[in-house]
């Protein structure tokens, strides 16, 4: 019996006693019956980790770090070995999760700026506007890093319209954009948190303003050194990217960004459970500027990147022991992934690549974040089912991200066909465990736009010109050269030879499938 089946029985059985209740009662159906009736469509969790890599988790055979939450999740449900975000930075990727399109098909979906106009069109088809539908309450809780506001971008000062209530939650208490990136302020639902009116909020990410010290300028006054970039305005001791004044009272304190998203994710899950609720969590967690709470400081022996993924597991206990007290557990289907591979120096002198010891982040997988090779967008995935359904089962099948939005709506019964979904397509049976037949095909996005389309056990990565290496810092390599790339994932999964004049055929047929996709924006999948 599948976990829908099992979900619907349950409906029927409950619509049974309801009825032969309703002679004794002799009044008309009330709100907590309706309740009740809503309450046997299952819960869903969402943790969306922000640049954690394939092989950052214990679950994936880690051996110099432990986390055990997030292992937890993996022995009660599913672990996905052959799993992919659509892209390898955090902005794309997360539109593909929201709206089931590949991000490379709208402009300007690259790595957005902190004041950036909202990237998803209000009349799009969204993964929680299709919950919402189905009778979920909807809420984001962390990360947003897509935009928000009009054409002028955010009124930091005013009521900062659309953004995610315009897209389909109902509840958001969001970062902005990230953690480097100013203004370092949280966002409720349409407003700054605890913003002081006699302290209006300036923000410009094409010159100085006001008289705020500089990371440049001021480097004295750092707690935390920049490594590459992130030398503008300086917040809480850590100079970010971007420039600001204002807004004193609403900064956020770095060493409780966790706590705070939790707290919110808490009170979400609290007002909700009467109903059926999909809460996004988005963490912050392990993004940079890593900054531990002192309950984690120094707890890993390696470095602030280390103890941050102890707190990322923390974040996740502290979850699921919330649906437990609230007597949820057995009700809310749990996913926790990752939104791009993995980054060790990303614009901090935080020690994590001196520190790294024997950890591999990319589980030995080639590149890493920014990245066209797997290191960049292949990504820990894992979902774990109220009924027991898959239990410690390790599925090999071809999964993506962007069938989020169509898998869930086969699970709740959402029939309407979305015209405007473009890529993602229902994979529910594969989600379940049911099915290990997974994609036929996928494509990856990397850093700068290149795209690659893997085709069952095959890798085709399109011709760039570009730096071989991040050029910014990172010791990553990109992936980009000038001669088309085909790697054979089973016999090479750390993409070391390039077969393309081996296989010229096979190389010429995936660059005229990735060529026909690209092209073919009506091709609608159900």
């Amino acid at each position: 019996m599948t976990f829908k089946r099992h979900y619907f029985l349950g409906f029927i059985f409950l619509a049974f006693i309801i009825a032969g209740c309703k002679d004794s009662a002799s009044v008309n159906k009330s709100d907590s019956e309706t309740e009740l009736k809503e309450n046997q469509k299952p819960n869903i969790v969402f943790i969306y980790t922000d640049d954690l890599g394939y092989g950052d988790l214990s679950a994936y055979r880690a051996t110099s770090v432990s986390t055990p939450a997030i292992d937890a999740l993996a022995d009660e449900g599913i672990l996905f070995t052959n799993a992919y975000s659509t892209a390898a930075t955090c902005t794309p990727s997360r539109y593909s999760v929201l709206t089931g399109d590949y991000a490379w098909r709208k402009k300007g979906t690259g790595v957005a700026a902190g004041n950036e106009s909202l990237l998803i069109d209000t009349q799009k088809t969204t993964l929680p506007s299709v919950l919402k539908s189905a009778g979920y309450r909807t809420g984001v809780v962390g990360k947003w890093h897509l935009g928000l506001g009009g054409k002028n971008g955010p009124d930091w000062n005013g009521k900062i319209s659309p953004g995610p209530l315009e897209i389909g939650f109902d509840y958001s208490y969001i970062i902005p954009a990230t953690g480097d990136r100013v203004p370092c302020v949280f966002v409720e639902n349409y407003h700054v948190v605890n913003l002081d009116p006699n302290d209006p909020i300036s923000v410009s990410y094409k010159e100085k303003l006001g008289d705020w010290p500089t990371g440049k300028e001021n480097p004295e006054l750092l707690t935390m050194k920049p490594s590459h970039g992130h030398n503008q305005t300086i917040v809480n001791g850590i100079s970010r990217i971007g420039y600001m004044e204002g807004g004193t009272a609403a900064l956020w304190d770095d060493e409780t960004i966790p706590m705070e998203l939790v707290d919110k994710s808490k009170k979400f899950i609290a007002s909700s459970k009467n109903h059926p609720f999909f809460l996004f969590l988005s963490t912050h967690d392990i993004h940079v500027p890593r900054v531990a709470n002192s309950k984690f400081k120094g707890k890993s022996g390696m470095g602030p990147r280390g103890d941050v993924i102890l707190q990322l597991d923390w974040t996740v206990n502290e979850i699921v022991n919330t649906l437990k007290e609230q007597d949820l557990l057995n009700n809310t289907i749990i996913i926790f992934s990752s939104d791009n591979g993995p980054v060790v120096d990303d614009g901090y002198q935080d020690q994590a690549r001196e520190m790294l010891g024997d950890h591999n982040p990319t589980g030995g997988l080639r590149g890493g974040k920014y990245s066209a090779y797997d290191g960049g967008t292949k990504i820990p995935l894992i979902i774990r089912w109220p009924d027991g359904t898959g239990k410690g089962t390790i599925s090999e099948a071809l999964v993506s991200q962007v069938d989020f939005l169509r898998s869930f709506a086969a699970l709740t019964d959402v029939d309407k066909k979305y015209d405007d979904v473009i890529d993602s397509q229902n994979t529910l049976n594969v989600f379940l465990g049911d099915s290990t037949a997974g994609r036929i095909s996928l494509i990856q996005e990397s850093i700068r736009g290149p795209l690659s389309y893997i085709e069952g056990e095959w890798k085709y990565i399109e011709a760039f010109d570009g730096p071989k290496l991040v050029p910014w810092g990172p010791i990553i390599e990109t992936g980009f050269q000038l001669e088309p790339q085909l790697y054979h994932l089973k016999n090479d999964p750390k993409e070391q030879e390039n077969l393309a004049s081996k296989f010229p055929e096979r190389m010429e047929s995936l660059k005229a499938k990735l060529t026909n996709l690209k092209m073919n924006d009506s091709e609608k999948k159900d």
